[in-house]
Formats: C-alpha cells, structure tokens, sequence
C-alpha cells in the first residue's frame, strides 16, 4: 500500500507525474504524498485525467468524488486535493 498522503489533518495534498498513453497502468509512490502514475488513456478532452484519478482513488482506497484536482489539467504535474470525508 502507497504511503498515506495526509499530513495529520483531514484533508491532505497528492502530486502526481502522469505518463500518458503509456503500455501499462500503474501508480508507483515516489515519497509522502509523491506519485508516479502511467495510463494508457491519451490526453485528450480529460480522458488521461480521469483515468489517474482512477488509479489513485483504488490506490489510496478513497472514492473518486473525495479527489479533486487542483492544479495541471494540462500538464504532467497535477496536484490532488484529498477532501475531507
């Protein structure tokens, strides 16, 4: 299990460099609440971001709806806000 992002409060912050339309899906910890994350879908029309919020949200075991992105729509470092339960 990835390390837990949050830092003693309820709501924690997730940066994530993402490898879109990558051969594989995955999501490798890189530190406290640093990810790596490959996904096959391509960048287009949000489809590469959806795709690792879903990755996240299995990995961190949290419903999609608590992560919200914050920064990096458009580019390969986003910041996820995990929003408080």
């Amino acid at each position: 299990m990835p390390p837990d992002p949050r830092p003693g409060d309820d709501a924690g912050m997730v940066h994530v460099k993402v490898h879109p339309q990558a051969a594989r899906e995955e999501l490798v910890a890189r530190g406290p609440g640093r990810f790596e994350a490959w996904v096959k879908a391509k960048p287009i029309e949000g489809r590469a971001n959806e795709a690792v919020i879903a990755l996240l949200a299995r990995a961190l075991r949290l419903p999609r709806s608590r992560l919200r992105l914050v920064r990096g729509a458009a580019g390969r470092h986003k910041l996820f806000r995990i929003a408080a339960s």
